[in-house]
């Protein structure tokens, strides 16, 4: 991190938990924690992602073959809370067979850095544990007289221990374990040389008996709902989370067949994303429904209802159209920004149509070409249409102030979020990026498109009456 003086004011080492312990950090893990200056300070990157990839590039510059992974500390801690990994996304291979698992881990190792955006890969460890393996041959064990129950109980008793009585102090009871001496037990040498008494009452050494020798099995099996599995998480860096799974499920598809009862589920921030989109398709029309059902309520009226309603597809392509122009992905903040947005956008539309329903109630007739009596008189029904046309006219010159500052105050009230780069801005950005792009939208098309429709509307209504 020295390389890094003018992005790292300081570096931090966090070994094991605290002794009430906030998040389900374990005893034996460590996390290093750098704290960073600001960033118009920095000389080497833009931005955290690019001094991300450059620390990343540095560590395993100087340590190779150790595994590097950067991420926010407590978003970390709630992945790992939620999927049991400190990864943003996170797959999950299920099977029976420990080294096939094994096999698809290495085969997706492979896919996921070919996907744009894919960083800080982890396949998780199941093996590599040596354990000391004894294996009996029945042959040499029936010449001498000997039974595997005897075999095993003479060498659990040397290194594991054996209970040969009670020990009292007072009140207080322990147990007398009998084992071999600590210099007797190091080693596997002592496990061959370890004598047997046999039937005749000689000794042998175990190596006459058995092979013992050192094999690799699991360190750990990890289960999810009583079902073997395996996790490959990587991070997301440059890129939104959908997109890169989508891409990845598709590779995933053409490169790797799965035999019966093997299959991948993926987790992480992507799992969350899911379920939370699983929410906003109930929350949203719900949301439209109660907007529709006030709106209906308010003016007594279906049509005008509709009209208004009008205005939220309007905004929503401003705040698509915003994402895309800062290049976000959507994401459950961007979400919950289309509600609000929605829920803000009506109101221009109610500004508009309660003007010409008020300007309909207290007709102003036009002047007619050169003056004349006419012009005191109220619109004959020949002239319905035109008295429509100047309603529309009047009605949106007088609220064009209004409809622009109720835009304006929001927009404005919206800025810091969408300008953020302190901690949390990843989620306030998004949402400010929609309510403002799309109130934007809905101010210029509510003026222009609202009273073309409301032209049309009361036009249908004028030929249904008969009148022009």
């Amino acid at each position: 991190m020295r390389e890094f003086p003018d992005e790292v004011i300081e570096v931090v080492g966090k070994i094991g938990s605290s002794e009430i312990p906030t998040d389900p950090m374990p005893m034996e893990a460590s996390d290093i924690m750098i704290l960073l200056s600001e960033p118009d300070k920095w000389t080497k990157a833009d931005s955290k992602e690019e001094l991300a990839d450059k620390m990343q590039h540095t560590l395993e510059k100087h340590m190779v073959g150790v595994t590097f992974g950067f991420q926010q500390p407590i978003q970390m801690r709630f992945n790992e809370l939620m999927t049991g990994a400190r990864q943003d996304v996170v797959l999950k291979i299920y099977g029976e067979d420990l080294n096939k698992l094994v096999n698809y881990g290495k085969k997706l190792a492979k896919i996921i850095p070919t996907v744009k955006g894919a960083t800080d890969l982890y396949v998780e460890k199941v093996g590599g544990l040596k354990q000391i393996v004894i294996n009996y041959k029945r042959e040499q064990l029936a010449r001498y007289g000997l039974h595997i129950e005897d075999v095993n109980n003479v060498i659990n008793t040397a290194f594991a221990g054996q209970s040969a009585g009670l020990v009292y102090e007072g009140e207080k009871r322990f147990d007398l374990v009998v084992r071999l001496q600590q210099e007797n037990r190091n080693s596997i040498e002592d496990v061959k040389k370890l004598y047997i008494s046999t039937a005749d009452g000689t000794q042998i050494p175990l190596a006459n008996v058995a092979s013992v020798e050192f094999k690799k099995s699991p360190n750990q099996i990890q289960r999810d709902d009583a079902k073997r599995r395996l996790t490959v998480g990587f991070n997301v860096r440059g890129r939104d989370v959908a997109s890169i799974v989508a891409e990845l499920k598709k590779k995933i598809g053409s490169e790797i067949k799965f035999d019966t009862g093997y299959y991948v589920t993926y987790g992480g921030t992507f799992e969350n994303l899911e379920k939370a989109k699983d929410r906003l398709i109930i929350a949203v029309p719900i949301a439209l429904l109660l907007i529709f059902l006030l709106l209906y309520i308010t003016f007594n009226s279906v049509k005008q209802s509709v009209l208004i309603f009008t205005s939220i597809p309007m905004s929503a392509i401003g705040g698509v159209f915003a994402l895309w122009l800062r290049g976000m992905p959507f994401s459950i903040s961007a979400g919950v920004g289309f509600i609000a947005l929605f829920g803000v956008a009506v109101l221009n539309g109610i500004v508009l149509i309660a003007e010409f329903n008020r300007l309909k109630k207290n007709p102003t007739p036009t002047l007619p070409k050169g003056g004349g009596d006419d012009a005191q008189t109220p619109f004959p029904s020949e002239r319905a249409g035109d008295r429509i046309i100047d309603i529309i006219k009047k009605g949106t010159h007088t609220r064009l102030r209004p409809v622009i500052m109720t835009a304006l105050v929001a927009s404005v009230g919206f800025l810091p979020m969408a300008l953020a780069t302190s901690a949390g801005a990843e989620v306030q950005k998004p949402l400010a990026t929609v309510v403002i792009g799309g109130l934007v939208s809905a101010t210029i098309l509510t003026l222009l498109i609202l009273p073309v429709l409301y032209l049309f509307f009361e036009r249908f209504n004028l030929r249904k009456k008969g009148l022009k």
